[in-house]
């Protein structure tokens, strides 16, 4: 047996997944806390303990990892125009598998300092200008970055007649700074790739040790990318297919947690009607989005109020009857529904936080009247046509009836502006493998999408 252990070091659990890659079969899956105060080992080592050992203990071939334990890797991004450099800084940054605490625009200000040192980012991500335009931007937020009191990574990926002049200026407060090319080098043009690659390489020379994740590569290979990463690689391969096997075509991936739900999709999204006309940046092929707001537990309380009529509505109950149910949630985040009134709010809530995240995270049209007629404009990823949703995270893994939270991201007709898909086939992640397979991708990608068109089960 080929045994290969994968890990994934989450905010709060620890899960492993082994597999064999001879018979391309999961050998064994398991979670323990994560023991990120002590010593990541302890749960790492408690997790493995609960899958039976073969004769002579496990010879794995390879150990790889992805981790967003410690809060995962959270970022600030920096650019000129909310719309353009500010907006393709954010996107790298999520692309990269971050949490984007907070994006600011145009000159960073005193205020703008002080959010930043409270926020305690791992990352800062400069951008501004395309290449040969504005200058003063970020040469003047590389100059107060330099007059923050910590210091941090730095990645920018800004105007590259001014990014030497800006690294130079923040290396007497920060390290290291790394150069990255222009995430907009001209104007509506995104170019992330080279930005993602410099935060992921952050990440795993410095995040990692800051983070007491250094103890692990002592056991292990390496820690190889934050996870949301290793879902997007997964969600990329699972849709391509790879040599001469298919995979499953354009799909959206929902992932709802606790405190967050994700969105992943990949798909181009290009308008599915004649006579519309994009508008905006264009949309990356591989698009993550996290919602901070829509978590099943934690988030519970702004969940609620986002949902607000829509939440009631699915219901039939009362602001009091909601309120009931959500004091539960916030007296007890683990809570696991003890009656029918709790399971239902539970499936309400599941809905409404796969709904709205599905809201923002696909485009929209409008129509805008000329006087040559009516005109119609999208705004994002038109997703209606794509033909594959798929859940994960582990509210929907241990959840009895897990397509109706899904349903969520179906196309409304009372919201016909919003362009979700109208007749995807769902699937679910049972195993919760989706990041397991995406650090297999690193070294075996036929066998990564193999296990996934196995083990990924239809609704």
């Amino acid at each position: 047996m080929q045994a290969v252990l994968l890990i994934d070091f989450g905010s709060t659990y620890t899960k492993v997944t082994i597999v064999d890659l001879d018979s391309e079969e999961i050998v064994g899956t398991a979670r323990a806390g994560t023991t990120i105060e002590t010593n990541i080992m302890d749960g790492l080592k408690a997790a493995l303990a609960q899958i039976p050992e073969p004769a002579g203990g496990w010879k794995f071939v390879r150990k790889l990892a992805c981790s967003s334990a410690a809060g995962g890797l959270k970022m600030i991004a920096s650019g000129l125009v909310k719309e353009l450099t500010a907006e393709a800084a954010r996107r790298a940054a999520l692309g990269a598998g971050a949490r984007v605490l907070e994006v600011f625009s145009y000159e960073l200000t005193e205020q703008d300092l002080e959010r930043i040192v409270q926020l305690k980012p791992d990352i800062l991500l400069l951008a501004g200008g395309t290449d040969g335009g504005n200058k003063e931007i970020i040469l003047k937020n590389s100059d107060m970055l330099s007059r923050l009191p910590v210091s941090l990574p730095v990645v920018i990926a800004g105007n590259k007649t001014a990014a030497a002049a800006a690294a130079e200026c923040l290396r007497k407060r920060h390290s290291p700074v790394v150069m990255a090319e222009n995430v907009m080098p001209e104007l509506g043009v995104l170019a992330v790739e080279s930005a993602r690659l410099a935060i992921r390489e952050v990440f795993l020379t410095h995040i990692i040790q800051a983070k007491g994740l250094d103890k692990a590569e002592e056991y292990l290979e390496r820690i190889m990318m934050p996870t949301p990463s290793a879902v997007l690689s997964a969600a990329e391969l699972l849709a391509q297919g790879h040599g001469s096997e298919p995979g499953l075509g354009e799909l959206l991936i929902v992932d709802v947690g606790g405190a967050t739900t994700d969105v992943h999709s990949i798909a181009k999204g290009d308008p599915s009607k004649p006579s519309v006309t994009l508008k905006g940046l264009p949309e990356p092929y591989a698009k993550r989005t996290v919602e901070g707001d829509l978590g099943m537990r934690y988030s519970s309380e702004a969940l609620v109020e986002t949902a607000g009529k829509r939440l009631r509505d699915y219901l039939g109950w009362t602001d009091d009857q909601i309120q009931q149910q959500l004091k539960l949630y916030k007296e007890d985040p683990w809570r696991i529904p003890q009656t029918a009134e709790e399971a239902r709010f539970d499936v309400a809530m599941g809905r409404m936080a796969v709904g709205l995240a599905a809201d923002r995270h696909v485009g929209t049209i409008e129509v805008v009247y000329t006087p040559f007629g009516a005109s119609y404009i999208q705004n994002g990823k038109d997703l209606t046509p794509l033909g594959v949703v798929i859940g994960t995270g582990g509210v929907l893994l241990h959840h009895p009836d897990p397509l109706e939270i899904l349903r969520g991201a179906v196309f409304n007709s009372g919201e016909p502006a919003v362009l979700k898909p109208q007749n995807p086939v769902f699937y679910l992640d049972k195993e919760y493998i989706l990041a397991a397979m995406g650090l297999l991708r690193e070294v075996s990608p036929q066998a990564a999408l193999r296990i996934m068109k196995k083990y990924i089960v239809k609704l």
